[in-house]
């Protein structure tokens, strides 16, 4: 469950501050999903950080399975965001000196030393996402649908209660991005996880559940 309630945000200026998030409330529950849109410096990205525990608001609660990290210490809150929250980005960030399956596995390395059950989670997730072929390659190896595949599965590892995308769908084209789209829907709704999409995709946007544009600091639905 993702509860956002009253969020204000703002950025010191020599002037007035800049306020970039001025009144933002929202609930997701598990296994539903929405799409933030709004053009660009309308405040997705930095929604997104702190949806992600990565950035924290000025005012207002956020709530992710009955827990608030934002009341937990920098440490305590780390481990929260590793355990409950998977990050995919536009721009993979796959380390390429690793194969498919350990950059998959990365996320463990936070608990310590990854254990059998992270290794067959991993492959499970690398067949999930159709990889199994490759799971030895290198990123370098990969198309960059492949490499979006990679970087679905290792956001699934920790079985997050919240998936975090930032334009997944940015850098593909038209055929390949309808592909991600529907993996990562399949995958969100596998694991019953909140997923929230910031976008510039009207073709992703239509395909989740609700769809909030951000407008003068504010969320408006669209769906």
């Amino acid at each position: 469950m993702l509860e956002v309630q009253h969020v204000r945000k703002a950025y010191p200026t020599p002037g007035e501050p800049l306020c970039v998030l001025k009144d933002v409330s929202l609930s997701l529950s598990p296994g539903q999903s929405a799409a933030i849109v709004g053009p660009s410096g309308s405040g997705k990205t930095t929604l997104l950080q702190i949806l992600g525990t990565l950035d924290s608001p000025d005012e207002g609660t956020v709530s992710i399975n009955g827990e608030n990290p934002f009341s937990m210490s920098a440490k305590q809150r780390a481990v929260f965001r590793n355990q409950s929250i998977g990050f995919v980005f536009q721009d993979h960030h796959l380390l390429p000196q690793l194969s498919v399956v350990e950059n998959v596995m990365i996320p463990s390395l936070a608990t310590g030393r990854p254990t059998s059950e992270h290794r067959e989670r991993a492959e499970s997730l690398i067949g999930s996402v159709g990889l199994s072929e490759r799971a030895t390659h290198l990123p370098g190896e990969l198309s960059g649908g492949e490499r979006e595949r990679v970087a679905i599965a290792r956001a699934l590892l920790m079985r997050p209660t919240l998936i975090l995308a930032d334009e997944p769908t940015g850098n593909l084209d038209a055929r390949t991005a309808a592909d991600i789209t529907e993996l990562l829907l399949r995958l969100q709704a596998d694991e019953n996880a909140v997923l929230v999409a910031v976008t510039h995709s009207t073709a992703l946007a239509d395909s989740l559940h609700q769809r909030w544009e951000l407008v003068d600091g504010q969320l408006e639905s669209r769906s």
